[in-house]
C-alpha cells in the first residue's frame, strides 16, 4: 500500500477511536466534529459549541501529512497521538512533533522535519 494512503488511514482510524472513546461521556452543548480531508492530508477533531453563556471552539487533535511524514500540530490527548502512532508501526523518523519549535524538536526523539 502506498505510505501516504496507509499514513492517512492509520491517522483517521486512530482519531476515530479517540473521538469514539470520547463520545462516551457527551456534552450535550457541545458537539465533537472530526474532519478528514484525504485530498490535503489534513485531520482534526475538535469541539465546538456554547457552555455556561461562552463560545466553546478548542482543537484536540490537528495532523497534517507533508513529505511522508505525519506532522503533529496539536495534540491535547492524554497519552499522545505519537505514541499511538508508533503502536501501529510509524518510525520515529516519520513523525514529526510540530507543536515544538525547530530547535526543540532536535531535543525529542522524532524527526524535526
Amino acid at each position: 500500500m502506498d505510505k501516504l494512503i496507509h499514513y492517512q488511514n492509520l491517522v483517521k482510524q486512530i482519531l476515530t477511536e479517540y473521538e469514539r472513546i470520547s463520545s462516551q461521556v457527551p456534552d450535550p452543548d457541545i458537539d465533537e466534529v472530526l474532519m478528514f480531508d484525504d485530498q490535503r492530508s489534513q485531520y482534526l477533531w475538535f469541539n465546538i459549541g456554547w457552555k455556561d453563556w461562552r463560545r466553546v471552539n478548542a482543537i484536540s487533535v490537528y495532523i497534517r501529512i507533508k513529505n511522508e511524514k505525519i506532522y503533529i500540530e496539536e495534540d491535547w490527548t492524554e497519552e499522545g497521538i505519537a505514541n499511538e502512532l508508533l503502536r501501529k508501526g510509524v518510525t520515529k523518523e516519520d513523525i514529526v512533533l510540530a507543536f515544538h519549535d525547530p530547535e526543540t524538536r532536535k531535543l525529542t526523539e522524532f524527526a524535526v522535519a
